[in-house]
């Protein structure tokens, strides 16, 4: 993935949906597209002098918190498509970094925002990031306007066990713990087959609790609510002690 900053601050790629990121329909995956969104989001920092090693240097690491991402078209296999990003400054405790994906054709498809906070790799404390991210290196347009919210299970319906995951090798990135993206891949897994594949996923948010590695077990919760014809999914994960993650997936 090459891409390049323009004048407002916003880093692109041109990039083409290949066969491994769709699903039985040939749409792109939610997944693939967090795997998209994570890559650019270190190609974009990097650029702007804060990416991974330059934060190695300082012994801090970014850990993203929440995400929410609205699907208006899913692309297509071999659809050609342009991934833009662009961090908004700090919001609160967050970093706040925002994605857009259109066609040739300018017809904007999906719309993300995530919320990351700056992480002190030694003593695993929270660092302030005003102190490391000059403002002047941000963007103030909004692709989502309201930052990611906190997802929690309702208190009207009653969730139901449907399994557990233990972190295994193919779940761990490259800073040791289970990659955002499994865990998207782990919720999804709960849902229905045949379902997903007759609504597409409109919309997605989650909160990233508490990192999980390798040789952990998490045990997996899930209720639906309808809407008229509108399904919404949640799902909870939580190890023994402690939440991993709650996400929130409307067809």
């Amino acid at each position: 993935m090459n891409g390049k900053y323009n004048e407002q601050r916003q880093y692109s790629a041109d990039l083409e949906v290949s066969s491994y990121e769709v699903d039985s329909q040939f749409r792109l995956k939610p997944t693939s597209f967090m795997d998209m969104a994570q890559e650019i989001a270190y190609l974009a920092a990097t650029e702007m002098g804060f990416g991974y090693d330059d934060l190695q240097k300082k012994g801090v690491v970014w850990v993203l918190s929440r995400m929410n991402l609205k699907f208006l078209r899913l692309p297509l296999w071999r659809d050609n498509v342009t991934l833009t990003t662009w961090h908004k400054g700090p919001r609160g405790p967050f970093f706040i970094r925002d994605f857009k994906m259109t066609s040739p054709s300018g017809e904007v498809l999906v719309l993300g925002t995530s919320s990351w906070v700056m992480m002190d790799i030694e003593a695993r404390k929270l660092c302030r990031i005003e102190d490391m991210i000059p403002d002047e290196t941000s963007c103030k347009i909004d692709a989502v306007e309201i930052p990611a919210g906190k997802v929690v299970l309702p208190k009207s319906v009653e969730p139901k066990p449907v399994g557990e995951r233990e972190v295994k090798y193919s779940d761990v990135d490259l800073v040791g713990h289970t990659n955002n993206a499994k865990y998207v891949v782990w919720a999804m897994d709960t849902i229905d087959y045949e379902e997903l594949i007759k609504r597409p996923v409109k919309e997605l948010t989650i909160n990233f609790n508490h990192e999980t590695r390798p040789g952990e077990t998490v045990f997996l919760e899930q209720c639906q609510v309808e809407n008229g014809d509108d399904i919404s999914y949640y799902i909870d994960a939580k190890t023994a002690d402690r939440s991993v993650f709650c996400v929130k997936i409307d067809l």
